[in-house]
């Protein structure tokens, strides 16, 4: 049976939207590390998105041979505990503002390991414009000012690019999969979603009481329990769902620069609701991210390098 053709627009809108969605997930957590540390956080964050897809878990039965698992151990644990553990806990440490656009640095760094890893390959215009987005990302981080409560600091912006740096791995692996070699190695988005975010809560299970303790129950309000829904359902499986559905009709380098919504929400968010301010510096630096996303994108042409497969006798 023929397979169907890519679609490019549904593709791109379902990145598009998932990165909107993403765009919340500073601001929900802000919230709820009001009330609780990091691990504690994390961890009410997958285990609500992690039960909304319960029922994917009977309707889409894995097919996965046993190497297929091991790479989607690895990259649940680098997507889940690794990434998002280090992500918040550099949230705990500056502003949802700051943090929101250091993730505009996500789309070349995305486009640079699709290019390594996956075979795509960037023209010229791509790679030029990576310099722009480093030196915006630096302006960003330069511009924090650790005093005074909620201010945003250099170690905080840091650890979240450190934190996308692990998110790429984690993003190609689970391409990977969808992809296959053949039709019949291919797996579908959501068993590669929901058997994922099944196995990094698991993870988080068994890594964040030991270093965090359990999980509070009490003395937790309902604007923070709404906020750790919110996160879990939209900004988890809702996002993830899609973001992997998009990547399938899409290449992933040409996906990366519509996550350039989540840092405009979120910085959005943080300045109007949560009152936080922005210096020049770190508005300079946040539209150059942008640009360089938009050139990328619009501007740039990706090639899928084919190679030839080896011969089994």
């Amino acid at each position: 049976m023929p397979q169907a053709p890519p679609n490019r627009t549904l593709g791109f809108a379902a990145c598009a939207l998932a990165s909107s969605l993403w765009g919340c997930g500073f601001f929900f957590g802000k919230i709820a590390l009001a009330e609780m540390n990091v691990g504690a956080m994390v961890f009410y964050r997958f285990l609500f998105g992690t039960v909304v897809l319960i029922p994917l878990l009977f309707t889409h039965k894995p097919r996965f041979t046993r190497r297929d698992w091991l790479i989607l151990l690895a990259a649940s644990f680098l997507g889940v505990p690794v990434q998002f553990l280090l992500q918040f806990y550099g949230l705990s440490l500056t502003t949802v503002s700051h943090a929101s656009l250091m993730v505009g640095t996500m789309p070349v760094i995305l486009a640079v390991g699709a290019a390594i890893h996956a075979h795509e390959r960037m023209d010229r215009t791509g790679w030029l414009a990576l310099s722009p987005s480093t030196l915006g990302a630096a302006l960003i981080a330069l511009s924090a000012h650790p005093h005074g409560p909620n201010q945003a600091t250099l170690t905080g912006d840091l650890i979240v690019v450190v934190s996308l740096l692990i998110a790429l791995f984690w993003i190609l692996m689970n391409k990977h999969l969808m992809d296959g070699v053949s039709p019949e190695e291919k797996h579908s988005p959501i068993a590669v979603t929901s058997y994922g975010l099944l196995l990094g809560t698991v993870m988080l299970f068994a890594i964040v009481p030991p270093i965090w303790g359990l999980p509070p129950i009490h003395h937790i309000s309902v604007k923070a329990w709404l906020a750790l829904i919110a996160s879990g359902v939209l900004c988890t499986a809702t996002t993830t769902l899609l973001w992997n559905w998009g990547l399938t009709q899409v290449p992933a380098s040409q996906a990366g620069v519509l996550l350039n919504m989540e840092p405009l929400l979120g910085s959005i968010l943080g300045v109007v609701v949560l009152k936080e301010t922005l210096g020049p510096t770190a508005w300079v630096g946040g539209l150059m991210i942008l640009a360089a996303a938009v050139t990328l994108t619009t501007h740039s042409k990706t090639h899928i390098r084919k190679e030839l497969e080896p011969v089994h006798g």
